[in-house]
């Protein structure tokens, strides 16, 4: 059973979709957040292949915008390691603020172009 705060932002994120699609040359950097972990993941929807994935699982104990923010960094590591250097963002329905903004900023500053 889903809320609808739920229901609010999946209408969102379908609303997104529809116009953002990863490519193998410009993948898909997609974040999803939870309550206390926040992973993000680029994707080929051409192929349906994840080339590369991060998360806030395991790591020690730090204020949520930090965690998002070394999640940033993590992704560009891997996605450079990967072969790709621009990306198009996914904030799959939630608000570009907080976490999701941090996570978005410390990808860049790494190095990922969107």
């Amino acid at each position: 059973m889903t809320t609808k705060k739920e229901q609010r932002r999946i209408k969102i994120k379908f609303r997104i979709r529809k116009n953002v699609n990863g490519t193998a040359e410009r993948p898909r950097l997609s974040v999803f957040r939870s309550n206390k972990q926040i992973y993000a993941q680029i994707i080929n929807d051409l192929e349906g292949n994840t080339l590369a994935c991060a998360s806030s699982l395991g790591m020690e104990k730090l204020p949520k915008s930090e965690q998002a923010e070394k999640v940033g960094e993590m992704i560009a590591q891997k996605a450079k390691a990967a072969g790709v250097e621009s990306v198009v963002f996914d904030r799959n329905g939630y608000l570009y603020h907080g976490r999701v903004q941090a996570l978005a900023d410390a990808a860049r500053k790494a190095g990922l172009n969107f």
